[in-house]
């Protein structure tokens, strides 16, 4: 059984998707995605454990060895992001039951648990494939998921942005397969080792070019990649409150991953850097995510949308490592998967708390008025995930931002340094707007009566809270695997 983790870490949720469909009770759907969801979670640490103290596993799909067969492969990098997904599944399935009662008709419950369990195997297997092609599958199957789970919200808007979401989520798959299409023309294989290698003696560079425009425009599409972002906004606003938690903490940043592994892992990242300017492409896009972004969510009155926006400045952090290029950068980056992942998602579990109690009504900022003394301990809640997105030292968010401002002073951009400090003020300026709101306002007439949200939320949104702030102590794990995954990536590490 050992042997065979990394198959059983996206067959899990695969074949429990369609068992809900088939028993069509709500309790059930619950009761497998919950227990999918942590053995998922155990089998990516048992994973990561055995990476940390033996080295990259692969794993052949059928024993046909790669690169003829398809080749499940976990690295540094990928049992990183594992973790992550996986963890993020741990807190919000269970949170789900109370959850979707105030955003989702009962009869439609099933669906979205089922598409819930095909999105979580489409992340998972995104990030353990070898395989070119098949990361294509895999992110299609948690696209398609995803659209679903976003146009299941209450509000006729949320059939918008998944139509939307669709939209862009297509031309961006087009554009991966079109780029993988040319890598395949140019090297005769799909594995991404072998793959790598081949391109090292390619002669004719003008198809790898093209094939590196179409990934990245198609993984730009799907990751919010400043300016390709339009969708997320809406996305995450208009879609029930557990499914915007566990698109913001993972769909994002396991097409960051795709980035990092086709930048770092098939390309030439030397040939990449250097004539083409690559690095200076990334620092621009994610310079203006940073500012603008912030800027945008200042003045949002509709708080997931404010969050929303926020997800797309830090997507700007995140990207800028890619520009970075150095160690401390894309340590930077790595580790934000991590953070910010945990931080979004105790955001958006809180919010449907709120949600829960207004029957399902959007959440204001006129709606937070008054939340310190109506749920103290979610507007306590709130405060510290807003303090992590904002970087305050002793939180998650402050790990991240440190290696990255180390990143830019090794490269002399001392300028690059203060965009990231002052990103992190506008940061700070938006979240003063929700603890304003929460503390220095009388609650309006008409709100809901004090109480929290039912213990089930409330625990899986606090634990969330408290990731915020281990991650911004306890860095063994957040900063020792991102930095393993930063060595791999520049070629020093497994």
């Amino acid at each position: 059984m050992p042997d065979h983790l990394p198959a059983l870490q996206v067959v899990l949720p695969l074949v429990a998707a369609p068992l809900i469909v088939l028993v069509r009770h709500r309790g059930f759907a619950w009761l497998a995605t919950t227990a999918v969801s942590y053995t998922c979670l155990v089998i990516s640490i048992l994973l990561a454990s055995r990476v940390a103290s033996g080295g990259a596993i692969s794993y052949a799909i059928g024993s046909w060895e790669p690169p003829w067969g398809i080749e499940y492969r976990v690295d540094a990098l990928s049992a990183f992001v594992l973790v992550l997904v996986s963890l993020t599944a741990s807190f919000v399935a269970p949170y789900a039951h109370r959850s979707l009662a105030a955003e989702v008709r009962p009869e439609r419950h099933y669906v979205v648990y089922a598409m819930y369990c095909l999105c979580l195997a489409g992340l998972l297997g995104i990030t353990i494939t070898g395989d070119a092609f098949n990361l294509f599958v895999f992110l299609e199957i948690a696209s398609l998921a995803m659209y679903v789970l976003i146009a299941l919200g209450t509000r006729r808007k949320a059939l918008v942005a998944a139509y939307q979401y669709m939209l862009m989520g297509t031309v961006g798959a087009t554009f991966y397969v079109i780029g993988v299409g040319l890598l395949y023309l140019m090297t005769g294989t799909l594995n991404l080792a072998d793959m790598a290698e081949r391109l090292r003696t390619v002669d004719e560079v003008r198809p790898v070019l093209a094939a590196l425009a179409f990934i990245t425009v198609g993984i730009g599409l799907k990751l919010a990649l400043f300016p390709l972002h339009q969708w997320l906004p809406n996305a995450y606003a208009y879609a029930p409150s557990m499914v915007t938690a566990f698109l913001a903490a993972t769909a994002t940043k396991v097409s960051v991953y795709v980035l990092l592994r086709f930048y770092f892992g098939v390309f030439d990242p030397s040939a990449l850097y250097g004539p083409l300017h690559t690095r200076e492409v990334f620092i621009a896009l994610s310079v203006a995510a940073m500012i603008t972004a912030s800027l945008v969510a200042l003045y949002e009155q509709d708080v997931k949308r404010l969050f929303a926006w926020s997800s797309v400045a830090q997507i700007g952090y995140i990207t800028l490592g890619i520009g970075l290029a150095n160690q401390a950068g894309l340590t930077g980056s790595i580790v934000h998967l991590l953070n910010h992942g945990v931080t979004k998602g105790a955001i958006f579990v809180l919010l449907g708390g709120l949600a829960l109690r207004g029957a399902g009504a959007p959440v204001t900022m006129a709606g937070l008025a008054g939340l310190g003394q109506r749920m103290p301990l979610t507007a306590f809640g709130l405060v510290i995930a807003g303090l992590s997105l904002v970087g305050v030292p002793g939180t998650a968010g402050f790990i991240s931002k440190w290696y990255l401002i180390t990143g830019a002073l090794e490269r002399g951009q001392w300028w690059l340094a203060a965009v990231i400090v002052g990103a992190s003020i506008i940061a700070a300026a938006y979240v003063w707007r929700v603890v304003e709101a929460v503390y220095l306002r009388p609650a309006p007439a008409g709100a809901p009566a004090a109480g929290e949200a039912p213990s089930g939320m409330l625990a899986a949104a606090l634990g969330m809270v408290i990731l915020c702030v281990y991650f911004g102590i306890e860095t063994s794990f957040s900063v020792g695997g991102a930095r393993d995954a930063a060595l791999l990536l520049l070629g020093g590490g497994r």
